[in-house]
């Protein structure tokens, strides 16, 4: 397959598309079910942070998003919202702090501007402060798409910033550099309480009128399960929100989403990402011709990786699996081929990814899988891992399934395009 092919069509998927969204509750008012951490308790359907209260985050992660709430400081009160951590380390430098602060207090008058109220902390000050008075509930809002964050507070825009612009500016941030993690309440010792706390996931963009003309067709029209095979009981851990297909990440019977049609020769486009962190393990090395390289002591290499596992199975075939996982080797390689030992040297070379291409856990990939005939291709944001591999046997027809492999993985933006 053509690299300009590949190319062409992922620039399809570039400009912004609108869409309308509903939000999610990230607290329900009742417990802290859904989040990590301690030293924060619940009062009249509020998180309260206690003196011992550090970080309380998230157990899911997000990427694009608009996160509201509305916080309560005491007089001369600090605390902060966390995007993008990592579930480890200095919340406001592993990840990004909103600052949440009492700019009127004595004892804050000497912090610098990137300190204060709704600035992202020793990133970029905000512009204004329209903070109520400590006692008073604010109303905040912090949008992110991709590197772009936007935070309001009681209904104005007091920053807008570039992550990439950030980066380069302060290379010694972590956090900075990172577009996707876990939200976080950020305790500074101090009495803050937090409510109404709620979340609306955006999909990746996506340029719907130039994927049409290019003839592609909707594989997942965002808002139903139309075309899929489904049991509304069965298929209870799959879920969709503004246009993300949502497996929960408990496994359960069927654990796959299979299409109700079959398909032939076709290219699919599709954006997936981790939406939870998963297990360390140990996984093997893999080698370009898809063999295991071994130790001294003759046992296969390997190294600890976080276990993220799921793949896209092609014309329902078990073995045409193009795999998406957080091994060493990459995304895009087909194991079922890859590790058969009937198949030629040269077929498992093939179904061996030429270069791993995944972005980091949490952020959104964009795939695209060219199958015509018994030969697969494969491109993992922009970059080509599969090119015209033979998949011996493989069925003329069938359907296209979903796999989930216990881990928690949104989809979005899949579109095919038959020949």
């Amino acid at each position: 397959m053509k690299h300009v092919i590949l190319f062409a069509c992922h620039l399809a998927f570039i400009s912004l598309a609108a869409a309308q969204t509903t939000p999610r509750q990230l607290f329900n008012g009742r417990d802290l079910t859904g989040w990590k951490g301690s030293g924060y308790e619940l009062k009249d359907g509020a998180i309260v942070s206690t003196p011992a209260g550090k970080v309380l985050f998230t157990e899911a992660t997000y990427a694009n998003y608009q996160l509201e709430l509305e916080y309560k400081l005491a007089s001369g009160g600090n605390s902060g919202i966390g995007i993008h951590y990592p579930g480890m380390g200095d919340a406001a430098t592993s990840g990004i702090e909103v600052q949440i602060l009492d700019n009127s207090a004595k004892k804050h008058k000497e912090l610098e501007d990137t300190q204060r109220n709704s600035s992202l902390y020793l990133l970029e000050a905000a512009k204004k402060d329209p903070a109520l008075p400590a006692g008073e509930w604010n109303k905040q809002k912090v949008t992110v798409i991709g590197s772009i964050i936007i935070v309001e507070l009681n209904g104005v825009i007091v920053l807008r910033a570039n992550l990439n612009d950030l980066a380069e500016k302060n290379p010694e941030h972590t956090g900075v550099m990172r577009r996707s993690g876990h939200i976080g309440l950020l305790g500074h010792s101090d009495v803050v309480s937090f409510r109404n706390l709620q979340i609306t996931e955006t999909a990746p963009p996506a340029n719907v009128d130039g994927v049409r003309a290019a003839g592609f067709s909707p594989l997942f029209d965002g808002k139903t399960l139309a075309g899929w095979k489904h049991d509304p009981i069965k298929t209870s851990e799959w879920r969709i929100t503004n246009g993300i297909l949502k497996h929960s990440g408990k496994l359960g019977e069927p654990r796959d989403l299979w299409t109700v049609k079959e398909y032939g020769n076709f290219t699919l486009v599709c954006d997936w990402r981790w939406a939870a962190r998963g297990p360390q393990q140990f996984q093997p090395l893999i080698q370009a011709d898809g063999s295991y390289p071994s130790g001294a002591d003759g046992k296969p290499l390997t190294v600890e990786i976080e276990e993220q596992d799921s793949g896209i199975f092609l014309r329902g075939h078990a073995a045409a699996q193009v795999n998406l996982w957080n091994w060493p080797i990459g995304s895009g390689e087909v194991y079922g081929y890859r590790i058969d030992p009937e198949m030629s040297p040269e077929v498992r070379t093939q179904a061996t990814p030429k270069v791993r291409a995944d972005y980091p856990t949490g952020e959104w990939n964009r795939t695209m899988i060219t199958l015509i005939g018994d030969r697969l291709s494969v491109s993992i944001n922009g970059r080509v891992v599969i090119e015209n591999a033979q998949l011996p046997e493989i069925p003329a027809r069938g359907p296209i399934g979903l796999q989930h492999h216990g881990a928690a993985i949104d989809f979005a933006n899949m579109w095919i395009k038959e020949f």
